[in-house]
């Protein structure tokens, strides 16, 4: 278990060297990174990392006493899992502090292959309980647990209280409606799992048609998911989020676009002991990393210096407001004020 009041590890995302560099000048602890293949739950084109790539960032970053930690975060293919193998064997190869993995062959791979590797339980690995973070602690030898993000702030401290490993929670950054590698929603409409794939909407499947009215249907292969106005901004076309005609209503059925904002939360955390605090957002550009993390590195020196007197400052809302998924902030399941 994790003393409490120690300064929470601020990981922040790089979906780009040049996302790593603006996060550790902002003042990151921490930076996580992936590949450019289905190794890793962010496998969009044009993002991660080439191996000359991963070897430039890890030097940036330790340079300035940051650490880089490689995701391995999707599910290896039963049929093939060499490149999910091969992937952790690069990780050592070019330096990475840590691997944040989900599947337990991965696990097993590297307990028996790189014992000396510190392994971070993925959000993937959907482990909510003490319990079940022990498992993997005492199968696998994992180091850190990053939550799913669907625990009260209540729950969490009992984790934190029971866990003999680290424990890593979201700070700011997308939410998702689902429980994190449980999904199956995507699949249903593309064939391919956000679990295997490393995506929830893959490029090939998403189409964008214009409209007479200026506006732009979005399709995930085939199937209407929103319909935006010519004046609408355009968010990345995904099922939980798309806009559909509920009882003759247009609406968003199952998750309305928001960002979670914790940063009220943020000497509640301290003093429960939590040691890692993580930022979404490898797909998003490296003005966000820079500006969101540089938020968070102030509040985070502040609320360990005097939690008594912390506050959460107007300009500090405003530029995470700007980056909020359609500028709105809630707490998500940390606070559950129906109960």
């Amino acid at each position: 278990m994790r003393s409490s009041r120690t300064k929470p590890e601020l990981v922040c995302p790089a979906g780009s060297l040049r996302a790593l560099e603006c996060a550790v000048n902002a003042g990151a602890d921490a930076v996580y990174l992936g590949l450019k293949d289905a190794t890793n739950a962010r496998n969009f084109a044009g993002l991660n990392f080439d191996d000359a790539q991963v070897r430039q960032g890890v030097a940036y970053a330790h340079k300035r006493g940051a650490k880089v930690l490689m995701a391995l975060n999707t599910f290896a293919q039963a049929a093939n899992p060499e490149p999910w193998y091969r992937a952790a064997d690069k990780a050592v190869e070019l330096g990475a502090d840590a691997l944040i993995v989900a599947d337990t062959a991965v696990m097993a791979w590297c307990a028996r292959q790189h014992p000396m590797l510190r392994l971070h339980l993925s959000v993937q690995a959907s482990a909510t309980s003490h319990a079940a973070i022990e498992f993997y602690r005492e199968r696998y030898g994992i180091q850190r647990a990053v939550l799913p993000r669907v625990l009260t702030i209540q729950q969490v401290a009992q984790v934190v209280k029971q866990s003999q490993v680290d424990i890593e929670v979201f700070g700011f950054g997308s939410l998702c409606v689902m429980v994190e590698g449980r999904c199956v929603l995507s699949s249903w409409v593309t064939g391919q799992s956000p679990n295997n794939a490393g995506v929830c909407s893959p490029p090939s499947a998403v189409r964008w048609t214009e409209k007479p009215d200026g506006g732009v249907d979005a399709r995930l292969n085939g199937v209407l998911i929103d319909h935006y106005g010519p004046d609408e901004s355009r968010a990345y076309p995904t099922l939980c989020k798309g806009r559909f005609m509920v009882e003759n209503q247009r609406e968003y059925a199952l998750e309305e676009p928001t960002s979670l904002n914790t940063l009220e939360l943020l000497p509640r955390l301290i003093d429960m002991g939590i040691a890692a605090i993580k930022i979404e957002g490898r797909q998003r550009s490296a003005a966000y990393v820079e500006q969101v993390t540089k938020v968070w590195r102030t509040a985070i020196d502040r609320a360990a210096g005097d939690p008594d007197h912390f506050a959460v400052g107007s300009a500090e809302l405003a530029v995470l407001a700007r980056h909020a998924e359609g500028q709105q902030h809630t707490l998500g399941a940390y606070e559950r004020p129906w109960r």
